[in-house]
Order: C-alpha cells, then sequence, then structure tokens
C-alpha cells in the first residue's frame, strides 16, 4: 500500500495480523538500489509474534523520489511509520546502508526503541577504504576501478550507468558466488540513481556517529558474516565495543548477507535475542 509519510508516498506492508503483537520496523540497505524486498525476505517469519513494517525509503523501489535524502531524513520517516502504525515503542532492525538508518533512529529517538538490530553496517565511513582494498584483492571480478571509484563516490551518470556499476559489484557480496543469482538480482533490481548518489557523495562523506553509540542504551544485536567485503567484521565490532547493551554475532558462511546465506541461524539468534531483550 502507499502511505504518506511526512509529506512523502512511502511504499508500506504490514506482515503480522495480531493487532497486539509488538512492532518491528526493518529498513532496507543500498539507498537506490534497495526495496522492501529485502527485509521482507528475512523478517517474514517474525510475523507470527509482530507487526513487521517493511518499506520503500523515500527515493528507493515504488516510494515518492522526494527529497531530502538525508539520515535525518530517512529516521524522521521510520518514526512517522511508528505513529502511523500507533506503536508507542518499536524494534528497530536494519542491515547495511539501513543500518545507517537504524543507529540514527536509535540514536534520535531513543525514547521510542525497544531493542536495536543491526547486520553487516557500520558506525562511520571507514569501512570505505577497507572495501576498496577487498575488492581490489578479491579474484571474483577484474575491478574496472574508474566505474567502482563512481559507484562508490555517488558519481553514476544515469540509471543504466547505475545498474552496469551494480552488476560488476555485485559477484563481490556472496560468501557462495552463483552468478545466475546474481544475472537475476541484477534484472530485478529499481535502480533510482539520484538517491544513491546523494547517499554516497553527501550523506558518506563525513559520516561518523561513533560518539553517539555509548548513549545507546537499549539490547542491540549487532551481526556481520565474517566475510563481508563492504563493510568488514571490524565495523561490527567498533559498533559492539561502544554500544553498552550490546552482542556480537559473526556467521562464519556469510559475506554481506547472513539473513539469506544462513537463514535458519539468523533466524534462531534474533528469536532468542527479542525474546531476552523484550522480556528484560
Amino acid at each position: 500500500m502507499l502511505v504518506t509519510i511526512n509529506d512523502a508516498s512511502l511504499y508500506v506492508e504490514v506482515l503480522g495480523d495480531d493487532p497486539d503483537a509488538p512492532v518491528m520496523i526493518v529498513h532496507h540497505g543500498a539507498p537506490g538500489l534497495g526495496a522492501h524486498t529485502e527485509p521482507k525476505a528475512a523478517f517474514a517469519p517474525f510475523s507470527d509474534k509482530f507487526r513487521v513494517v517493511v518499506f520503500d525509503a523515500r527515493g528507493s523501489g515504488a516510494s515518492e523520489g522526494k527529497p531530502p535524502y538525508t539520515h535525518e531524513q530517512w529516521a524522521a520517516d521510520v518514526d512517522g511509520l511508528r505513529a502511523w502504525i500507533g506503536a508507542e515503542k518499536i524494534v528497530m532492525a536494519g542491515g547495511s546502508y539501513g543500518g545507517f538508518i537504524a543507529l540514527e533512529y536509535a540514536t534520535r529517538y531513543s525514547d521510542r526503541v525497544s531493542a536495536l538490530v543491526l547486520r553487516d553496517t557500520s558506525a562511520d565511513n571507514s569501512h570505505r577504504t577497507a572495501s576498496r582494498e577487498n575488492a581490489l584483492a578479491s579474484a571474483r571480478i577484474d575491478v574496472d576501478i574508474e566505474l567502482f571509484d563512481r559507484m562508490m563516490a555517488g558519481k553514476v551518470r544515469d540509471n543504466e550507468d547505475f545498474k552496469r556499476g551494480w552488476e560488476h559489484i555485485l559477484p563481490l557480496y556472496d560468501h557462495d558466488l552463483d552468478m545466475e543469482v546474481v544475472r537475476e538480482r541484477v534484472e530485478q533490481t529499481p535502480y533510482r540513481y539520484e538517491t544513491h548518489n546523494y547517499a554516497f557523495a553527501v550523506n558518506q562523506a563525513d559520516y561518523d556517529i561513533k560518539d553517539k553509540l555509548p548513549a545507546i542504551e537499549v539490547p542491540t544485536l549487532v551481526t556481520v558474516g565474517r566475510h563481508d567485503w563492504i563493510t568488514p567484521v571490524a565495523a561490527s565490532e567498533t559498533i559492539a565495543d561502544l554500544v553498552p547493551n550490546s552482542e556480537l554475532v559473526i556467521f562464519e558462511k556469510s559475506g554481506h548477507a547472513p539473513q539469506l546465506e544462513e537463514p535458519e541461524k539468523f533466524q534462531k539468534i534474533v528469536r532468542d535475542f527479542l525474546d531476552r531483550a523484550l522480556a528484560g
């Protein structure tokens, strides 16, 4: 369904039929590339105990491309969804770039978060140097450095250029490479290059919220794939070290998406964490 949040039309799905169940809002990654389908695939099983809200962020998927595409605005949109569904507090979850927004939300709206679930994310932009080194060292692709650097700097020219860049780096993401899956994902992705460019050229230029993490008091689960090339384990270790009430889980057989690469383990760990976090 389309819902107007903060003067922007957002595509939203609510999973779970119990109106009294606690609410979990899950933010997708990859602004301009991502969509609700990513968190839906991973968190739909949790709709047996939660109302799970998944959506396309403004400027992504089927949602309206209405600027600004700032972390502040995306966090405000999450809070608008919280108010729209009528929840006093939410479990906030997000992976990759969605983890940036989950952290942003937890620091800006701390009184509205009951627990925080993070996946393969970072609290600053230091991972950009590591990811470039990892890409250059990988045997999976012969890096087109000009295209790679434009992708990471937010300087793609149009949606076709954006698609070429995504197709180029996508083989780096999974622990087990399946080129047929890569080709399918390239064709199924909704491309919104303006959103990506703003996120990577503007938001990421000085991104660093490490100083705010010690103020996050809610139980926090930090998950990451051992072989994540773009937000490596060290980025998640930094978050876990700085958030007081946190726990870190590393998935040994995953790249950037343990929720999809080790789904049974991921669901068990998240369920156990939420049972303990919400009971407390």
